[in-house]
C-alpha cells in the first residue's frame, strides 16, 4: 500500500469512528410506581435537555411536563447476537412518582434515527 492509500485509508477510518461516536446513545431507566423501560438519548438530545446525565433528564422532564424519546428493547441481529436497539417513540409524563436512572447494556447499543 502506497502512503496515498495509507492516508485516504486513515482519512475513512476517521470518518466512519467519528459518525459511529456521534451517534452514540446513552440508555437510561425511567422508573415508575408501575412499570419500567429503556429510553436511548444521544448527544444532541442529551444536549438539548441542559446535560448528559440523569438529573438533567429529570429536571427536563419536570420543567417541560413531558419528552418524547426512544424506547429501546433487546431484539437478535440478523447473525443471532442480542442487541438493544431502537424499539418506539414514546412520550415521558412528568409524574411525582417517577426515577431516571443511567443504564448499562451488556449488549449491543444500536442508535436511532
Amino acid at each position: 500500500m502506497n502512503s496515498r492509500h495509507a492516508i485516504a485509508a486513515l482519512v475513512v477510518a476517521a470518518v466512519i469512528t467519528g459518525t459511529a461516536q456521534a451517534r452514540a446513545e446513552t440508555l437510561f431507566k425511567i422508573v415508575t410506581v408501575k412499570d419500567e423501560i429503556i429510553v436511548g438519548l444521544n448527544d444532541a438530545e442529551l444536549s438539548a435537555l441542559g446535560g448528559n446525565d440523569a438529573g438533567a433528564i429529570a429536571k427536563a422532564i419536570a420543567s417541560k411536563g413531558s419528552i418524547t424519546v426512544w424506547r429501546y428493547a433487546s431484539k437478535k441481529a440478523a447473525n443471532g447476537d442480542l442487541e438493544q436497539a431502537p424499539f418506539a417513540k414514546v412520550g415521558v409524563l412528568a409524574n411525582a412518582s417517577l426515577r431516571v436512572e443511567p443504564y448499562k447494556s451488556p449488549l449491543k447499543v444500536l442508535p436511532h434515527e
